[in-house]
């Protein structure tokens, strides 16, 4: 008879408070995949949208969201000579990491580095990728270079924050009080803009010289985005991350043009499916610049598996900065 284990579940679409803290049964690893004994679990502003029916990915009921776990091998499917029972790991699943048991196929799991704790490796790898991607696959970030980085201190953009300083850009970081600009400050950003009290627009090109900026990283969208066409460089790219603010902005093609500017979709879960060897290349990558102790995720607060609501409840209100983590 399968192994009963606890998980939280959504029985229909909602909100996060819908959850249910409930025994399932334990996964089996196919061939090819993983099961993992799950320690930490990474929260993530998708995971609010999926529960509600509103992610690009609909899983079918009952389903547990989240894509990011770390924990220790317990078990291997067929033909998997890549991991050991018994070693620490990280993985990218498409979904089911609130549980005690995750299955992950091996191109999406990785070594976790004995440097880095559980909750830092559940906090790691979709944000990272995502910058990664952007900042050096969809565009390259040029040493000397202006990025401006929306949301700075949120998960996406405390990592793009990090990475444009690894790639030498002078980094312009916009967030919504003192406190979060200060974590984007320890996190590298060289100028600090407070959009409330603010005219970000004006401060951007007041701190350019009046050029803008050369790279814009948006993953707000809406009004947010408008902005970012009226203060980016000639020949600026403008980076589309998500639509963190809810409204998906319209593209006005007539600032596109005026000022020669690129605006570049970045849909990092497509590469899983068309190109996972780029994508575990630039996981090397990355683990390389943690182990530098150039890269480090910021972590807000941990919160036990069983309070995944209150969890996603400080992402939703954005009291949270950084990573929100569940512990297992």
């Amino acid at each position: 008879m399968a192994a009963a284990m606890k998980a939280m579940v959504a029985r229909a679409w909602g909100e996060p408070a819908s959850l249910v803290y409930a025994d399932v049964t334990e996964p089996t690893p196919a061939p090819g995949e993983v099961l993992i004994d799950v320690r930490a679990v990474g929260c993530n502003f998708p995971d609010i949208l999926m529960l509600q029916g509103k992610y690009q990915t609909k899983p079918p009921l009952p389903f547990s969201p989240g894509h990011e776990v770390a924990g220790v091998v317990r078990a291997l499917g067929g033909g998997v000579t890549e991991f050991a029972v018994g070693q620490r790991v990280f993985a990218l699943l498409k979904w089911g990491g609130y549980a005690e048991r995750a299955v992950a196929p091996v191109a999406r799991t990785h070594a976790l580095p004995d440097a880095m704790t559980f909750e830092e490796g559940a906090a790691f790898g979709l944000v990272y990728q995502t910058s990664w991607c952007a900042l050096t696959h969809r565009t390259r970030v040029r040493p000397g270079e202006t990025l401006l980085v929306h949301g700075a201190a949120g998960g996406v953009g405390l990592s793009a924050v990090q990475i444009g300083k690894v790639l030498g850009a002078r980094v312009l970081a916009t967030a919504g009080s003192a406190e979060k600009l200060e974590v984007a400050r320890a996190a590298g950003a060289d100028v600090l803009i407070n959009y409330r009290p603010q005219d970000w627009i004006e401060a951007v090109k007041a701190e350019t010289g009046g050029r803008g900026a050369d790279v814009v990283y948006d993953p707000v969208g809406g009004d947010v985005f408008d902005g970012s066409t009226r203060c980016i460089a000639f020949e600026g790219r403008l980076l589309v991350i998500g639509f963190a603010g809810g409204r998906i902005a319209e593209v006005a093609t007539n600032r596109v043009l005026l000022k020669n500017i690129d605006v570049i979709g970045v849909h990092w879960g497509l590469y899983n499916e068309r190109d996972p060897a780029t994508v575990k290349r630039w996981m090397s990558e990355l683990l390389a610049l943690v182990a530098s102790g150039r890269l480090r995720p910021v972590i807000f607060k941990s919160y036990p598996l069983r309070d995944a609501a209150q969890a996603l409840a400080a992402i939703a209100s954005r009291e949270s900065y950084g990573k929100v983590v569940l512990t297992v």
